[in-house]
């Protein structure tokens, strides 16, 4: 199946808004709850997240951009259908976490969700160097937050 540059785009774009309301929505269910558990000794401060997860998201639209105007018939289908299974993986995460308290089944998706979205920065640096380049911090991200979440379900 052959898919269009605009295409491309669009659903690149909706994917991302998607994954930012959805897992905003799960996340912000749990608050209380999340504030509630024994933390790893590694976690951020409450601002890292704050800052990250806007430039995380913008980058995911950029790269998604460059992939759908400038890459191959390949490369835009590698990037959906990455794209595609690493946004569901980090909503399941989202869910399971928040939501289910499902912390062993939530650590899994998010490793998942790292792994796969290894493939999409392929796809991008492939397409455009810069558009690989601007998610290294995003699957540093995704790997932190996949250890957290493993220490998490360790510690309770």
């Amino acid at each position: 199946m052959r898919i269009g540059p605009v295409t491309t785009a669009i659903v690149s774009t909706a994917l991302v808004v998607v994954y930012a309301a959805g897992s905003g929505r799960w996340v912000a269910s749990g608050d209380a709850w999340y504030r509630s558990l024994v933390r790893p000794a590694w976690q951020p401060p409450d601002i890292v997240f704050g800052l990250i997860w806007p430039y995380n998201f913008a980058a995911l639209i950029a790269a998604g951009l460059a992939v759908a105007l400038r890459g191959s018939a390949a490369a835009r289908w590698s990037w959906l259908m990455a794209l595609l299974l690493s946004v569901i993986a980090a909503l399941a995460w989202a869910r399971l976490f928040y939501v289910d308290h499902a912390l062993l089944a939530a650590a899994v998706a998010l490793v998942l969700a790292a792994l796969i979205t290894v493939v999409a920065v392929v796809a991008a640096w492939r397409t455009r160097t810069w558009a690989g380049a601007v998610l290294v911090p995003y699957v540093v991200w995704l790997a932190l937050a996949a250890s957290l979440s493993i220490e998490y379900a360790r510690r309770n």
